[in-house]
C-alpha cells in the first residue's frame, strides 16, 4: 500500500469526499515513516498524534432566515350591509372576540380548523357543529352536550352568547357571524374602510399568528433540510444561538424581478420553512431582521472519527490514515463517511476507539 500524502484543505475535503470524489483536494508531503502495505514501520514517526473517537456526528447547514409573525391570511367577509368597526392593525385578537363589525354587530373570531360553511341551527349534524361547541363551552356557555348534534339546548345557549354579543337571539348561527383561526391573530393589514360596504367574498382585513417566527425560503434542492418537528438552532442578531423547531413546511413561488428573461430574474419555486422557538422570550425586543438557522443535514450516531487532517490520500485511491502503536507507524486503508466539525467518520482498517493516528504539525 502506498501513499500520495496527507489531505489538507478541510472544506474541500468536506466536499469532494461527501461527493464520494477526489477532486478539489489539495495535499501536503507525506510525514513520518512508510509502514506501506499495513506492515509497521520504526522511526520517522509523525509529528503529532490524534485518537480515534466514538461520537455522534451532526452535520448542519446554516440557511438565512427573517424574523417577522409569518404569512399573512385573508378574511372574506359573508355578510350583506356596512363595515362600521375594524380591529385595529397590529392589534391582537383573541378567540370570543370581534375581528370587524358588520352594521355595528360584531364578527365573532373563534378556534379551529374548519372553516365556517353553513349556518348552525336546531337539527343541524356534523364536525364543524361540534367544533363550534367547543367554542362555546370554552367561552364559558353550558346547558349543552359537546358533540356532533345542534340540539335545542345549543340553541338555548348560543341565544345567550347573542345577548352577551349585542345580537338578536334567534339560536342559530348565521353564516359569516364567525371566522375561524387555530388561535389569537395579530391584525396585518385592513383591506377595507370603516363606511365601505360590505358584501359575501370582499376582503376585509388579513391576519398572522400573535407570535413571532422565523421564516426560511430554502432553494428546492435543499428542502431535505425543511423537515416538520425536526430541531434547529436560531442565531440571533446579537450573536445568542437559541434552539427552535420546524413548525410548518410549504411550497411557495419566488416571483423575481420579472426582468430575467429566464434567467436569474424569473419566478422561483423556493421550500419555506417555519421555525418557532423554543421559547418566544428571547425574541424581546427584536423587530423585524435577519435571522441564521442552523438545519441539521445528516447524524451519525455513535462512531468511530478522527480529525480531518488525519487522513491520508492514496496513491491507488481512496483514504487511510497512518497508526501508531509500540513506537511504530503503519498506514491503513480506511472508508470514510460524515464530515462534521472538524472531524470525519472513518471504519476498517482495524480502528478501534482510543487507537493512536498521526497528524500533521
Amino acid at each position: 500500500m502506498t501513499r500520495t500524502g496527507r489531505v489538507v484543505g478541510a472544506a474541500a475535503a468536506v466536499v469532494a469526499v461527501a461527493a464520494g470524489a477526489a477532486a478539489g483536494l489539495g495535499f501536503a508531503p507525506e510525514f513520518g515513516g512508510n509502514g506501506e502495505d499495513g506492515k509497521p514501520a520504526r522511526g520517522n514517526l509523525p509529528p503529532a498524534t490524534a485518537t480515534v473517537g466514538k461520537q455522534t456526528l451532526v452535520d448542519t447547514t446554516t440557511k438565512t432566515g427573517s424574523l417577522s409573525h409569518g404569512d399573512s391570511t385573508t378574511v372574506n367577509g359573508k355578510l350583506t350591509g356596512t363595515v362600521t368597526g375594524l380591529a385595529a392593525v397590529g392589534s391582537i385578537v383573541a378567540p370570543g372576540k370581534a375581528l370587524y363589525d358588520v352594521d355595528a354587530k360584531p364578527v365573532v373570531l373563534l378556534q379551529g380548523a374548519l372553516p365556517a360553511y353553513r349556518a348552525l341551527a336546531p337539527d343541524t349534524e356534523g364536525a364543524d357543529v361540534k367544533q363550534f361547541e367547543q367554542n362555546l363551552w370554552a367561552l364559558g356557555y353550558r346547558g349543552f352536550t359537546v358533540d356532533t348534534k345542534y340540539t335545542d339546548a345549543t340553541a338555548t345557549a348560543v341565544k345567550k352568547w347573542q345577548k352577551a354579543l349585542g345580537l338578536e337571539k334567534t339560536g342559530t348561527v348565521e353564516l359569516g357571524r364567525i371566522v375561524y383561526a387555530s388561535g389569537p391573530v395579530r391584525v396585518d393589514a385592513h383591506k377595507t374602510v370603516v363606511g365601505d360596504a360590505a358584501q359575501p367574498g370582499q376582503a376585509v382585513l388579513t391576519y398572522t399568528g400573535d407570535a413571532r417566527v422565523v421564516t426560511v425560503d430554502l432553494d428546492v434542492a435543499d428542502q431535505r433540510l425543511a423537515v416538520e418537528g425536526a430541531a434547529v438552532t436560531v442565531k440571533l442578531p446579537d450573536g445568542r444561538p437559541v434552539p427552535g423547531k420546524v413548525t410548518g413546511v410549504k411550497t411557495v413561488v419566488d416571483p423575481g424581478t420579472g426582468k430575467g428573461g429566464g434567467g436569474t430574474d424569473d419566478p422561483k419555486t423556493k421550500v419555506r420553512a417555519t421555525v418557532a422557538l423554543d421559547e418566544p422570550a428571547n425574541l424581546t425586543g427584536l423587530d423585524q431582521a435577519s435571522v441564521g438557522v442552523a438545519f441539521t443535514a445528516g447524524k451519525r450516531e455513535g462512531v468511530l472519527t478522527v480529525p480531518i487532517g488525519a487522513l491520508l490520500a492514496l496513491s491507488e485511491g481512496g483514504y487511510g490514515v497512518q497508526v501508531v502503536e509500540n513506537g511504530a507507524s503503519r498506514v491503513v486503508a480506511v472508508e470514510v463517511g460524515m464530515f462534521a466539525d472538524g472531524r470525519v467518520e472513518v471504519s476498517g482498517g482495524g480502528l478501534a476507539e482510543g487507537t493512536t493516528v498521526g497528524m500533521p504539525t
